[in-house]
C-alpha cells in the first residue's frame, strides 16, 4: 500500500462513520436541512416573497412555496443572470452550471459556496466507501480518467458558467489531481470526437485504474481504444479496478463495455444532476442508491402519474413507500425551492433510505394511455435479450400513429433500435419484445389485447446512428443523453435519415 493509500484510509474511515450516522437518522437530517436552509435564505428576494418568516412547519412550508419546473422557476435565475444578488440565496452564486433544457433550452442551474460541497463530497464519499469497502487501494497509485465536459468557462455578471462535469474538474481534491487524466489542453477540446482520439492516445500506455464518465460516451472511448492501441483486448488496462458511471441506466450498457476489454469490472453508479448530487452506490452489490439526506437537500415527493396535476399531493421522506414511481421535488442551499427536477424515482429500501432512477418525467410513452416509463423499456429489451446473440448499441422509442403499410391501420410503438449485431429473427424477437412490455405494463397489455396498439414494430438503424444523431443536434460527448422514450415523433423524425436500408 502506498503512502497516499495510507493517508487516505483514515480518512475513509472517518466518512464512513459519518454516512452510517445520517443515513440511520434521515429525518433528523432532513428537518435540519429544512429547518436551516428556510433561515439563511430568509432575507432572499424569495425569502420575502414567499413569507419564509412565517414558516415553522413542512405543512407551512407547503403552503408558500408552490411546486416549479425550471421553465416556471426561470424568473428568478434570470434576475441572477442579470446581476442581481440574494435572489433565492444570499450573495451570488459561485457557478453556473449550463445543462440542455426540454422545453426551456440551454438551463443555467446556480451553485453556491454552500452546495458545492454537496457535488464535491458525494463523489469523494462514493469512491472512499468503494475503496473501504473492498480494500482497492491500489486505485491511489493509479491514473483516472474523467470523461467530462471542457473545464474552460465563460464569465456571465462575474459568474464563472460551463458544464457541471467542467466545473467539477476544477475542485478535484489534491490526492486525485496528480493522477488525474487527461491533460488540461486535452480536456478543453469541443470537439468530442478529436476529444476522444486524443484521451486514448495519452491513456494507452498508462496505468489505468478507474475510469468514469456516463455509459455511451466510455463506450465510446473503449472502442476507439481498440481500434487504435494494436494490443489484446485482455492486455488493455490490466489493473483497472472499477468504472464510475451515472447519468443512465448502466445495465443496457454493461455488455458491450464489458465485451470491449474482455472480462468483468467492478461498478460504482451515482446518482449526480447540475442541481444536486441525489445519491450514490454505498455498497458493492446493493439494490438502490443510497439517498443523500445529509448534504444540503431538502427532498419532497410527489407521486409520478399526478406531477403534472394542478394541486398534487406533496411528501416528505417519512411519507414515502417502497414500489411506488415518484417524481422527486428539490429545496436546497443552491437556492432552488420546490423545483421539479424532472427525474423519478422508487424506493428500493426504508431502512436506508435507497432509490432507483426509473426515468424522467418528460421522457414517457402514453399517446393512448398507456404511460410507459423508460425502467419498462429498458427491462423488457434486457430479458428479449436473453438467449439471443443480438447485441444493441443504443435505442429509443416514440408512439407511431399512422402507419400506411398495415392493413389495420392500428397505431404502435416503433422501437429505434442501432444494433451491433441484430437477432437472426427481427419478427420474432420484436413478438417476444412485445411480450416483455405486456408483462411489465398492464395499460399497454390492454391496449394490446384489446386491440387498440398492435404489436410494436422494431426499425434498425445503421451503425454509429446515435453517434451521428447527437452530433448533428451538437449534443454529442459530456452529459447529453438519448432520450430512451418520446411521446411525440420529434426524435424519431430526425432519426429516419440513419434507417438501415
Amino acid at each position: 500500500m502506498s503512502i497516499k493509500s495510507l493517508l487516505i484510509r483514515p480518512y475513509a474511515d472517518y466518512v464512513s462513520y459519518k454516512v452510517r450516522q445520517w443515513s440511520e437518522k434521515p429525518f433528523e437530517a432532513q428537518d435540519k436541512i429544512l429547518k436551516s436552509i428556510i433561515s439563511v435564505a430568509s432575507t432572499t428576494a424569495f425569502g420575502k416573497e414567499h413569507h419564509f418568516e412565517n414558516i415553522k412547519t413542512y405543512n407551512d412550508f407547503k403552503k408558500q412555496v408552490p411546486l416549479r419546473s425550471y421553465e416556471q422557476f426561470k424568473p428568478f435565475i434570470d434576475r441572477i443572470l442579470n446581476g442581481e444578488k440574494d435572489v433565492t440565496w444570499p450573495g451570488k452564486p459561485l457557478y453556473f452550471a449550463k445543462t440542455s433544457g426540454t422545453t426551456s433550452g440551454m438551463k443555467h442551474i446556480p451553485i453556491t459556496r454552500d452546495s458545492i460541497k454537496n457535488h464535491f463530497y458525494t463523489a469523494q464519499t462514493a469512491l472512499l466507501l468503494f475503496m473501504l469497502q473492498t480494500g482497492k487501494w491500489n486505485i491511489m497509485d493509479g491514473n483516472m480518467l474523467f470523461l467530462s465536459g471542457s473545464p474552460e468557462l465563460e464569465n456571465i455578471n462575474g459568474i464563472p458558467t460551463g458544464r457541471l462535469s467542467g466545473i467539477v474538474n476544477h475542485r478535484i481534491p489534491w490526492y486525485l489531481k496528480t493522477n488525474q487524466v487527461p491533460s488540461w489542453r486535452t480536456n478543453c477540446l469541443e470537439d468530442w470526437e478529436k476529444k476522444v482520439e486524443m484521451i486514448v492516445r495519452e491513456t494507452l500506455n498508462k496505468n489505468m485504474t478507474l475510469i468514469s464518465g456516463i455509459p455511451p460516451w466510455v463506450q465510446m472511448y473503449f472502442d476507439k481504444l481498440v481500434q487504435l492501441s494494436g494490443k489484446p483486448r485482455k492486455e488493455i488496462f490490466p489493473n483497472l479496478q472499477v468504472l464510475v458511471h451515472g447519468g443512465v441506466n448502466f445495465e443496457p450498457y454493461r455488455f458491450n463495455l464489458e465485451r470491449s476489454l474482455f472480462r468483468t469490472f467492478p461498478t460504482i453508479e451515482t446518482y449526480p444532476a447540475s442541481e444536486g448530487f441525489i445519491a450514490f452506490q454505498d455498497l458493492p452489490h446493493s439494490a438502490g442508491l443510497l439517498l443523500n439526506v445529509d448534504s444540503g437537500i431538502f427532498y419532497e415527493f410527489v407521486k409520478a402519474e399526478n406531477i403534472f396535476d394542478e394541486s398534487p399531493e406533496r411528501l416528505s421522506l417519512r411519507e414515502v413507500e417502497t414500489g411506488v414511481n415518484y417524481a422527486i421535488i428539490l429545496n436546497s442551499n443552491a437556492g432552488l425551492w420546490g423545483y421539479v427536477l424532472g427525474d423519478t424515482v422508487r424506493f428500493v429500501s426504508k431502512n436506508p433510505y435507497r432509490i432507483e432512477v426509473t426515468g424522467r418525467t418528460s421522457h414517457y410513452i402514453s399517446a393512448f394511455g398507456e404511460h410507459v416509463i423508460a425502467e419498462e423499456v429498458e427491462h423488457a429489451l434486457q430479458e428479449a435479450l436473453k438467449g439471443e446473440q443480438a447485441i444493441v448499441t443504443e435505442f429509443t422509442v416514440a408512439p407511431e400513429v399512422i402507419n400506411n403499410i398495415q392493413i389495420d391501420g392500428l397505431p404502435y410503438h416503433a422501437w429505434w433500435i442501432e444494433f451491433e449485431k441484430p437477432p437472426e429473427n427481427l419478427e420474432q424477437f420484436a413478438l417476444k419484445l412485445d411480450t416483455e412490455m405486456c408483462k411489465r405494463n398492464a395499460y399497454y397489455n390492454d391496449l394490446i389485447t384489446g386491440k387498440v396498439l398492435q404489436p410494436l414494430e422494431i426499425i434498425p438503424l445503421r451503425k454509429n446512428a446515435f453517434i451521428d444523431y447527437m452530433k448533428a443536434q451538437g449534443k454529442l460527448g459530456g452529459q447529453n443523453k438519448v432520450p430512451r422514450l418520446a411521446n411525440d415523433t420529434r426524435i424519431v423524425e430526425e432519426l429516419r435519415e440513419y434507417v438501415l436500408k
